[in-house]
């Protein structure tokens, strides 16, 4: 892993600002309070706080491999008074060896830097304090950080996961009436039976190959409801009526795939079944304020024995576009005296 000083050319160039300055404050102090040669104050500065900068880039890597993880506290504060202990210990003998090497013939220079040491230890221990304090803040932004990004990829996996399950209750279902019908049409009209297998292996084709694609073209959607309602149609004649009424620059949109599919189903289920007369199933769509809205109506009679179910089309609907969209009320429903409506509201920005 990289230091998180150098993943950025800004961060470095303020480390290093950060070190000049002090070195310059060090310089100043040394010139200014204790009356020592300038330019032995700016070696001096640039030594001392030119190691520690190097020293304290390396603590990272010593923080993030050995000491993160220490499960004891007592092993951890004992971990860090050891390596405080030889971080510091190697900064002091390296500074007091080059300084008295350069120097030695400079008696009160040398003199001043045996008697610093009680300082420079105390100003050690506060940079390492320092570097031990920042290390532990971006150690824990990234854990934090990763923590996120785990919770919102199990998000996305648990999401996955209910919307396959939804859409796995509604293939099986339409795949069940269509079979008995099928089965039926063999014994009555087997020529039938056989075009409405053909229709049924490509609707199924479709499903199947959408299966894994949240999204899907409006337009080819369309041709999937065609497909169903041609299977529907062999089912019951004349007494289906379909007629849709597109706004052009609908089609180019993407919707949620076999979303439209059990909305027609429910129509035909509440509509076509109950009654013996030509039955008209209608749906609609046009654009407005970066809005999808489709309609599906279809006529039923109230008087009709109803056919039974258990909701399940309409509450997998709901459920998908609320896991989809995170939003509420994108499914209304409308039942009138001899019509049901149903309008999808498909956000498109």
């Amino acid at each position: 892993m990289l230091n998180p000083i150098t993943k950025n050319k800004n961060y470095l160039f303020t480390y290093l600002a950060i070190w000049v300055l002090i070195t310059l404050i060090h310089t100043g102090i040394l010139y200014y309070f204790y009356d020592i040669d300038f330019l032995i104050c700016s070696i001096d500065a640039f030594i001392f706080n030119g190691l520690f900068a190097l020293f304290g880039f390396s603590l990272w890597y010593i923080i993030r491999f050995s000491l993160k993880d220490q499960q004891s506290i007592v092993d951890l504060i004992s971990n860090h008074f050891f390596a405080a202990l030889v971080t510091i210990g190697l900064w002091l003998a390296i500074g007091f060896y080059s300084l008295n090497a350069f120097f030695s013939d400079q008696e009160i220079y040398v003199e001043f830097l045996n008697d610093s040491l009680p300082w420079r230890t105390a100003t050690g221990i506060f940079f390492y304090l320092v570097f031990v304090l920042f290390y532990y803040l971006i150690l824990n932004y990234e854990d934090l950080q990763e923590k996120i990004k785990k919770e919102v990829e199990l998000k996305a996996l648990v999401k996955e996961a209910e919307l396959n399950a939804l859409k796995s209750q509604i293939n099986p279902h339409f795949l069940f009436n269509s079979l008995n019908s099928i089965s039926s049409l063999t014994i009555t009209n087997p020529d039938k039976a056989q075009e409405m297998l053909i229709k049924l292996s490509e609707f199924i084709r479709y499903s199947l190959k959408h299966d894994n694609i949240e999204q899907s073209n409006f337009k080819l959607e369309l041709e999937n409801i065609q497909k169903y309602l041609d299977i529907e149609k062999i089912r019951f004649g004349e007494r289906l009526k379909y007629v849709r009424v597109i706004d052009e620059n609908c089609l180019n949109f993407n919707i949620p795939n076999m979303l439209l599919q059990p909305l027609i189903e429910n129509a035909i289920k509440h509509g076509v079944y109950n009654s013996t007369d030509e039955v008209l199933i209608k749906l609609e769509c046009h654009c407005k304020n970066d809005q999808l809205n489709i309609r599906i109506v279809n006529d039923y009679d109230p008087l009709a024995t109803k056919k039974t179910g258990r909701g399940i089309g309409l509450k997998n609907i709901r459920e998908r576009l609320l896991l989809i969209y995170q939003k509420h009320n994108l499914l209304e429903i409308n039942k009138g005296n001899m019509q049901f409506e149903a309008i999808l509201h498909i956000p498109v920005s």
